[in-house]
């Protein structure tokens, strides 16, 4: 399939730009891939589909503060630095893109904070945007960490031209995010509250908690038609045994296995037996999932509304059929469905 075969025209008043007033009375559609069927319902409605036995696969990754502001020696000039990874945690090195990126060479220095508590030294010229910086730091690791989070704010995604309020510190989390290392949040997960997931529990449902640490290659735009000569950034991935077990009991029982989320998605796909069963894995993932694709492990799907030609709604119709997905988000226009990471969900059956 083509890039150009992902386009569809989004009305900008539907790109959310804060989160519903509570996290599970979202909207949510739901498609039945069988019959072709398109249900409207409520976030929390997802308790009526899910029963005794069903398994839900989660992404407890923890979104860091990542984008800081520092100002450039010399000049003065205001720079955000936005934190990819760490490299290396002796020597504080960590992989950054900068903005405006044509400002900054190897060998500048930036300074953060009233009173320049933190410097960084530019080390590093990887891409025309991404910079190493070596933080200089008197304390130890744990202050230094400290005050990186101190001075860090929640990296809500560009295209919401807000600054982040202490809302955003809990609402761009999920409430089960445990691992911290992710520079975006894995959003369809952003629908569950505490008591839903109470009450799935209640009704027998388990839970798989994987780890997939969000990077910004997931949101890189796809800048070739022909889709196979398109590279997915790596991303770590950590899926424990405990997980695989919980995950390949409900496949043995033959019942739901939800994949909450695209994050999760790539996690599974990236290690599985040829027999369809989930390995623990830990290491890099820069899987790809666009149409056509067999899928392994999951048999239903919980993800949000995506943007036009984004790997990320490429990956949802390989899952959900390209027809019924076009068709679906054609609808979910219609009926004023919030679209992208604060916005409501789907759930493919």
């Amino acid at each position: 399939m083509k890039l150009s075969q992902f386009k569809f025209n989004l009305p900008k008043e539907l790109i959310a730009e804060t989160p519903a007033k509570s996290r599970d009375e979202a909207k949510l559609m739901v498609i039945n891939r069988k019959t072709g069927k398109i249900e409207h319902k409520l976030f929390k409605d997802i308790l009526t589909y899910f029963g005794d036995g069903d398994c839900m696969i989660l992404n407890d990754t923890k979104v860091f503060p990542a984008r800081m502001y520092g100002n450039k020696e010399k000049t003065g000039a205001k720079i955000e630095v936005f934190l990819l990874r760490e490299l290396n945690a002796e020597s504080r090195l960590w992989d950054v893109l900068v903005d405006p990126a044509r400002k900054i060479r190897i060998g500048n220095k930036l300074y953060f904070g009233d009173d320049d508590t933190l410097v960084a030294e530019v080390i590093d010229n990887t891409t025309s945007r991404g910079r190493t910086l070596r933080f200089l730091f008197d304390g130890s690791y744990e202050e230094f960490r400290k005050t990186l989070k101190d001075m860090g704010e929640t990296p809500l995604p560009k295209y919401i031209k807000r600054a982040p309020t202490e809302e955003d510190k809990e609402r761009y989390q999920t409430v089960y995010a445990q691992n911290e290392g992710a520079v975006a949040a894995p959003t369809a997960g952003l629908h569950f509250s505490r008591e839903l997931l109470k009450r799935l529990e209640l009704k027998g449902v388990s839970f798989a908690n994987i780890t997939l640490h969000v990077g910004l290659g997931t949101f890189r735009t796809v800048e070739v038609e022909d889709l196979t000569k398109h590279k997915m950034d790596s991303e770590q991935v950590i899926i424990t045994e405990k997980a695989c077990d919980v995950v390949n009991k409900a496949r043995d029982a033959k019942k739901k296995v939800c994949v909450v989320g695209t994050t999760a998605m790539r996690a599974i796909e990236t290690s599985v037996s040829t027999d369809g069963f989930l390995k623990p894995y830990n290491g890099w993932t820069n899987k790809f999932i666009f149409p056509p694709y067999d899928f392994s492990v999951a048999n239903c799907m919980i993800t949000n509304f995506h943007t036009p030609e984004s790997t990320l709604f490429m990956m949802v119709c390989a899952f959900g059929g390209y027809e019924l997905m076009m068709k679906a988000y054609k609808e979910a226009i219609k009926d004023k469905y919030r679209f992208y990471s604060y916005g409501d969900a789907m759930l493919i059956l």
